[in-house]
């Protein structure tokens, strides 16, 4: 984006599309202003009393801001355990944000083997599983015409001779409850990319189903399903070196959860014992209520691959070194809605409120990692011809976006607030920089940079901008 200098109240440059164009630099590209009086903050998790242990508070902010719906005055309406159960009405823009965000971290972890790793895709439905009872198992697809049908002839649609209930139900699909089904069902096939070469694995990210505890059913007699974004790693390796993949993978996810926490001792692991008497581990986040499963690891053997491909199982061999083997199936499936759960709890900071002297005000802030944060900068203008000052936002805006920075656009607001006010709203929704365009910016370039995390205001040039922020996410990124 072109920029310059005002002249007399005239440009001496103009960008495409009429947007204002600044050239003069100033002689120093950053020049300090000063530092917003700030009050060290605390985690919310720690403040104690009822407050932070039901979690309402934050699940206000998480309504006002728009991170989740179902929200009502004056109180949210839904509890934490609908949210974390997900049986509520989804979320809102911002957690749907936060949610890509992690999902994006996500596919980069697991593709860090990405001559072994392939990203796979399957049906939210599909057929009954083969053996499975006609009517007896999973969820069900079924036109409500067709059940309507079934049920009013009790079990004989209306012609003479029509299916039965049993039959509806049994030829219905089936929406799924694991990920792990359509991934093996993509096995030979990814065995052959890699030239039947062990380990490998099969990444995905969907929506799966489940049936809500008993516990939080409304009525025992009608069962109600939730919903929850899943990632899968099916790890395939020999069964020589399953237990040291599923250590290595194990320490893998510990840390990568805790790599964006601000309370990185707040994610923790266990291990236990499936059913079948096969290793496993939990990975949890500790909440003011207790402890929540975010991910499970288990070493699952062969046998759900074996389950799969019945009959010939040479087609299933992977090459050991020298030997031929059917490889044991690892399974690291996280639940990616918990974890926003997980991160907002984590990131939620209390400070004082500088915009009143009353007890027990607090100023909160959402301290999300920068590569978490839904938005990473609120563009807004200050004292200044108005029509000027949106045409410079709307060229940075354009710029930021284009390079992929998310960008709040502040300056369309018409309510007037103060400054104060601004910061404590933008704190609330995570975002990392605010930027204010004034006249100052018109004569000489010059923006005035407000950050979340410390609270300090500085002077930057607006050429230096992009630069500074890219920077920003990337080496948080890499930490």
């Amino acid at each position: 984006m072109a920029l310059g200098c005002r002249q007399g109240g005239r440009w001496c440059g103009r960008a495409p599309l009429g947007r204002p164009v600044l050239r003069r630099r100033p002689p120093a590209a950053r020049v300090a202003e000063g530092v917003e009086a700030g009050s060290p903050a605390r985690p919310y998790a720690a403040a104690g009393g009822d407050e932070a242990a039901s979690g309402e508070e934050l699940l206000e902010v998480c309504w006002r801001r728009h991170f989740l719906r179902g929200g009502a005055e004056p109180r949210p309406a839904l509890p934490w355990r609908a949210y974390l159960s997900g049986c509520h009405p989804g979320f809102g823009p911002l957690g749907v944000a936060l949610r890509g965000n992690l999902a994006a971290q996500w596919w980069d972890s697991a593709l860090a083997f990405r001559e072994q790793v392939f990203a796979v895709d399957a049906p939210l439905h599909g057929p009954p599983a083969a053996g499975a009872p006609r009517a007896g198992q999973g969820f069900r697809l079924v036109h409500s015409e067709t059940l309507g049908e079934a049920l009013q002839g009790k079990g004989c649609s209306r012609e003479p001779g029509g299916p039965s209930l049993e039959e509806v139900l049994g030829t219905a699909g089936m929406l799924r409850e694991s990920l792990l089904p359509g991934a093996l069902a993509q096995y030979v096939s990814c065995l052959e990319l890699v030239n039947k070469r062990l380990p490998c694995g099969l990444a995905q990210i969907g929506v799966c189903f489940h049936s809500l505890p008993e516990s939080e059913q409304l009525n025992r007699s009608l069962r109600r399903i939730g919903e929850r974004t899943t990632s899968l790693l099916a790890w395939f390796s020999s069964p020589r070196t399953a237990g040291q993949w599923l250590d290595y993978w194990l320490r893998q996810r510990l840390q990568w959860w805790r790599k964006f926490a601000v309370g990185p001792s707040n994610f923790s692991s266990s291990d236990f014992q499936d059913e079948e008497g096969r290793r496993a581990f939990n990975l949890h986040y500790s909440f003011p209520w207790g402890t929540e499963t975010i991910e499970t690891l288990k070493n699952l053997g062969d046998t759900e691959l074996l389950q799969m491909y019945p009959g010939d199982s040479s087609k299933l061999l992977g090459r050991d070194g020298r030997k031929n083997v059917i490889p044991h199936v690892l399974s690291v499936s996280g639940n990616l809605d918990r974890g926003v759960l997980a991160y907002l709890f984590d990131s939620l900071q209390l400070a004082e409120n500088p915009l009143t002297k009353k007890k027990n005000s607090q100023r909160k802030v959402l301290k999300l990692h920068p590569c978490l944060a839904p938005l990473k900068v609120a563009l807004d203008v200050g004292k200044g011809p108005t029509t000027e000052l949106r045409q410079v936002c709307q060229g940075l805006f354009n710029e930021l976006s284009e390079n992929r920075i998310s960008v709040w656009p502040g300056y369309l607001e018409t309510m007037q607030v103060s400054l104060e006010q601004l910061y404590t709203k933008y704190d609330e929704m995570s975002v990392l920089f605010t930027v204010l365009i004034t006249d100052a910016t018109l004569e000489n370039g010059v923006v005035q940079l407000r950050s979340r995390d410390t609270t300090m205001k500085e002077m930057m040039h607006i050429s230096r901008l992009k630069d500074f922020l890219t920077k920003y996410v990337t080496s948080a990124k890499n930490v």
